[in-house]
Parts: C-alpha cells; structure tokens; sequence
C-alpha cells in the first residue's frame, strides 16, 4: 500500500485491477492490527489515506484506536502522517456518526508534529514568492502570516488543518506551491505535461504525497496552484515570471479528477481540530 500511494497510482483509477487489490490488503491489516507497531500504524494510516481510500471508515478507526493507545511511543514523523490521514478521514467520511476514533488532545498533538515536521522555504519559493508579490499586490508584500488585505500574500501560511502553503492569499483561499525536484518522481512521463518537450522532459510525474496534499486542500475549499520547478527554471526575466503566474492566478491550475482525486466542487467543511 505505501508503494501505491507513495508512486500515485490512484485506487479508482483502474476499479477492476487496483482497488479490489488494496481491498484485500485494507483486510488484512484489520485483522493484524494488534501486530502493528508506532512506524506500522503511522504508514498504513498515510499510505491508503494517500490511495485515496474511500470504501470504508473502518481500516482508519482501528488503526486511529490503536495510535491514540500507542502516543507515547509515535516519533513526530509518525504523528505528522497520521495527521495527514485524519484529515482524510473527515474529508472523505464526512457522515460518519460515531465519536471520533482520535480523542481531541490526540489529533491537536497530531497536528502540532505536523506542522513541526515542515521543511524550511526553498531558494525556488523564494524567488515565486517574490514574483507573486509583485503580480499581486505590486510589490507591496507582507510579513509571514500577516496578510494586509484580502488579495495579500502570505508567505508560509497554515492553514486552520494544519497544512502548510508555500505562499496564500488567505482571504481568497487560493494557495500557490512551489515544486522543487523531490515533488515528482524522475524517470516518468506524462503525456499532457510533456507536449512542448517530447521526451526530453522527465520530471513530470507529480508524487503521491503532493497528489494527496493538493486533493486535501482542494476538498477543504482551496484553489490550489502547482509551480514545478522544470517550469520555472525556463523563465529567465521577471517580466517572463511574472507572466507566467498572472496566468496562473487567473485560471488556477483545477486538474481533472484523474490527475489529482478530486474536482473542485468536491469540498468537505472539516471542524476545527479535525
């Protein structure tokens, strides 16, 4: 299961081949939970969170149950992705009417290790941050998480769930994220990103983590943007870079539901502390 999310390949894509096969595995992973350690508990949870598991709550309450007994022995990495599949969890069962499997303290720990466990901006963000500002509010930039205006960007904002965006305008709920190398996975083409450039291109792939984060934003009611860097480094003037994203900002980037997992009227309001 973590192969299949961690290299994209969707569970609904391919129902008759893929899903019955993550089916039997969610099974299996039920019925052995007990022999599931803190790092076993936190990659199952992220991994068929990630496939966009949607057949049943029931893999996800065992294993929550399960974490929530085992907190003292998770590691952050282990919190931040059951962070991430709880955040799954209300998105794709927003109707389930038992009491949460994860006690609020819990998934606020859970949250906090994720937020932790973020990396720090990249040089390529930077320099689309820069251009951002200036294509939005004509150079006039804010401070991190102190947006003056409705349109304003914000540098690294986190969202309510604990997702954090490269740049927002908050207000707007637009996000715009820049890929660096290890959001794709090299060596694979796609066909509708590699036209310009033939076969010369590899890094078109996007991985099943980025897939996962964009679909989680875009159910929780964010236009999401995706800059990938094989893009960006093609642009040699601001004037380029600043054209480039206007583009961006003014027909998003919504892919199809078989690029991502979910269209954009596909939008799920979480409670807070979710």
């Amino acid at each position: 299961a973590w192969a299949f999310a961690t290299a994209g390949v969707p569970v609904v894509r391919d129902a008759s081949v893929v899903e019955p096969f993550v089916a039997a595995m969610a099974d299996a992973c039920r019925r052995r939970i007990r022999e599931f350690n803190a790092q076993d508990l936190g990659h199952t949870a992220w991994a068929f969170a990630c496939a966009d598991w949607r057949r049943d709550p029931d893999l996800f309450v065992a294993v929550f149950r399960h974490a929530a007994a085992a907190d003292t022995t998770l590691t952050d990495v282990d919190r931040s992705q059951l962070h991430l599949a709880a955040l799954h969890f209300a998105t794709a069962f927003p109707d389930h009417d038992r009491p949460h499997p994860l006690p609020a303290g819990v998934r606020a720990a859970f949250r906090a290790a994720h937020v932790r466990n973020e990396p720090q901006p990249s040089r390529l963000q930077r320099d689309v941050a820069a251009a951002l500002n200036r294509v939005v509010v004509g150079g006039r930039g804010t401070r991190p998480g102190r947006p003056s205006s409705s349109s304003a960007v914000v540098f690294e904002h986190v969202t309510a769930e604990g997702l954090a965006l490269d740049m927002a305008q908050p207000e707007l709920r637009r996000a715009v994220e820049a890929d660096g190398p290890s959001h794709f996975l090299a060596g694979l083409e796609d066909d509708h990103l590699s036209r310009d450039g033939g076969r010369q291109t590899t890094w078109v792939t996007e991985t099943g983590a980025t897939r996962f984060k964009s679909r989680l934003l875009r159910r929780l009611g964010w236009d999401v943007a995706r800059v990938p860097f094989f893009e960006w480094t093609r642009l040699a003037t601001p004037a380029e870079k600043d054209a480039y994203l206007a583009a961006k900002l003014r027909g998003g980037e919504r892919r199809a539901a078989d690029s991502c997992g979910a269209s954009p009227s596909e939008v799920v309001v979480v409670p807070r502390g979710v």
